[in-house]
């Protein structure tokens, strides 16, 4: 009875993990489309999509075998948090030079 206690209540938890991190990247697109101005829609993206992707991360790192898989998820984790903070980054200073952050053109 013990033994299939744990796997199963491995799989609700990864049930779990996954559907609040795909609730997470619903709530960034949600904040994609109707948010008014760039840096609130890059909020809601990076914020949002990062958390879901980490949800759904450790959902799947309870079912992987070895160590060596549960790194893998961890650096794929890592790598677009970096990912999404420098490109969120580029593309809010872009429009700041350009004048296009809120809604204004430059002449």
């Amino acid at each position: 009875m013990a033994e299939l206690a744990l796997p199963a209540l491995t799989m609700i938890l990864t049930m779990i993990l996954t559907g609040a991190g795909l609730f997470f990247f619903l709530a960034g697109s949600a904040g994609l489309i109707r948010f008014p101005d760039l840096f609130s829609r890059l909020h809601a993206l990076t914020k949002a999509d990062n958390l879901g992707l980490g949800l759904i991360a450790l959902g799947v790192a309870l079912q992987a075998e070895t160590w060596a898989q549960v790194g893998r998820l961890a650096l794929i984790w890592v790598l677009a948090l970096l990912a999404a903070g420098s490109v969120a980054l580029l593309v809010a200073g872009g429009a700041l030079a350009e004048g296009t952050a809120r809604g204004r053109h430059r002449p």
